[in-house]
């Protein structure tokens, strides 16, 4: 029997990378768990739909818990939510958790000490990898993903909507870490070796949020899964 495990599930391509990680050992029941934000019905920081959201998980053919998280959400506001979700999991079985981190050792330290007060622990299949050797692993393995939220402080608008390729990683700034590991950017991946079949979207308008955030809304082309 395989033991049930939570995928702390961005939509984006390290979620991706530590997804298909776990899915190579065979060993694990796994439910993908991602936060959306109430009102606006899309994946927290990425930007995302939850509509794409739920048929990329169909694509995945993985289970999906999705836990809503109030706009402005204070920190508290988030970790009791999340607690409750986790808590629910642990109460079927789940005593451990997947996350896409590579290298901020204050998110790491973070997510172990509020899942230790809970009696569950983390897993973190990239930690410590280097970043261009997981960036070129993703394209080179056939990953695609599209750039939705760029932070400005540390690029230009202009690199939202892209494609996350090669020519996206060389455009980048030589501060900027290629696999966005310090909030540069966001993705949403939408095909890949661990999908049954692509994510149909289309782009559409580009807007700027809080002065600071570049969003590029993606809109959903499956109408056989629009009804879900």
């Amino acid at each position: 029997m395989k033991e049930p495990i939570i995928m702390a599930w961005s939509s984006g391509k390290d979620s991706a990378l530590a997804l298909r990680k776990i899915l190579e050992t065979d060993s694990y029941s796994i439910t993908l768990l991602t936060t959306v934000t109430e009102g606006y019905d899309r994946i927290s920081m990425h930007g995302v739909r939850e509509q794409l959201l739920r048929i990329q998980a169909q694509s995945l053919d993985l289970p999906i818990d999705i836990v809503t998280i109030p706009k402005a959400c204070s920190d508290e506001d988030y970790r009791l939510r999340m607690e409750g979700a986790m808590l629910r999991h642990f109460e079927r079985g789940a005593r451990r958790v997947v996350f896409g981190d590579i290298f901020l050792q204050s998110i790491r330290e973070y997510r172990e000490e509020n899942l230790a007060k809970i009696g569950m622990q983390p897993l973190f299949p990239l930690w410590q990898v280097d970043s261009g050797e997981l960036s070129r692993t993703f394209i080179e393995d056939g990953f695609q993903a599209v750039i939705t939220c760029v932070d400005t402080q540390a690029l230009p608008d202009s690199f939202t909507g892209r494609l996350y390729d090669r020519s996206f990683v060389n455009d980048l700034p030589a501060e900027a870490d290629p696999c966005g590991e310090n909030g540069e950017f966001h993705s949403f991946v939408f095909d890949g070796p661990v999908f049954s079949k692509p994510v149909e979207f289309r782009r559409g308008e580009v807007v700027l949020r809080d002065g600071r955030f570049s969003f590029c809304d993606l809109l959903p082309l499956d109408s056989d899964n629009q009804r879900d």
